[in-house]
């Protein structure tokens, strides 16, 4: 899939939790956010709001943690997510999965999700569905309540921030923007198409972890 900013990118913006110290949060309340992201999980299973629902096989939610501290956001679902139903589960998502392991407690809890929920025919992004999809992906960060997005590919990144530069002049660096804390990377599926790519990639997941073992974060 390319690698172009999503045209027309809407102007609301999802606030990131900014209090998420023990303590902040109830449990009840914790229950609650979880059934209230389990009823939309099923809601988007069910979405029929535009022509990618005729061509899936299922649409693609989320996985992980339902508290994380972080949530890597990317594009759309390729070949292997629309068969099983998880995002990134695909070669890029194994090239992911590695970069998970190797950020280690730095990381904490995390989740995975993307921009579009199904499949486009062709991997083909479709722009007019992601801006279809945009209120399930604010709806879903507003529970989920992460302390930063990482966004995966200069369109996930252009949803989050459609001020930011090009993904290859931001990767690999904290930047602040009205939606919260993003440190985006480069996505990896472009790793996987270049040796100067996948070295990008390892470098600004090494600063990725090196920002996330910092405090700053946690008093952001």
């Amino acid at each position: 899939m390319g690698l172009d900013p999503v045209p027309n990118a809407s102007s609301r913006q999802v606030q990131l939790a900014d209090d998420r110290r023990p303590g902040a949060a109830s449990a009840g309340s914790a229950r609650e956010r979880r059934r209230a992201f389990e009823a939309l999980s099923e809601e988007i299973r069910r979405c029929t709001r535009c022509p990618l629902s005729a061509s899936r096989t299922q649409a693609v939610v989320y996985r992980g943690s339902f508290a994380p501290r972080i949530v890597f956001v990317g594009e759309a679902p390729g070949a292997e997510e629309d068969r099983q139903g998880v995002p990134f589960v695909g070669r890029s998502g194994k090239l992911l999965d590695r970069a998970v392991a190797s950020l280690g407690p730095a990381l904490g809890e995390y989740g995975v999700l993307n921009l579009l929920k199904c499949r486009p025919p062709g991997n083909r992004f479709d722009p007019s569905a992601a801006r279809t999809c945009r209120p399930y992906l604010e709806r879903q960060l507003a529970l989920l309540r992460p302390r930063a997005l990482v966004p995966l590919g200069a369109r996930a990144l252009a949803a989050l921030d459609p001020t930011a530069a090009p993904i290859l002049s931001v990767a690999g660096a904290p930047r602040r923007a009205a939606v919260g804390w993003l440190f985006p990377l480069i996505h990896p599926a472009a790793a996987l198409r270049s040796r100067r790519r996948k070295e990008r990639w390892e470098h600004d997941v090494r600063a990725l972890e090196s920002w996330l073992g910092s405090s700053r974060l946690e008093i952001l």
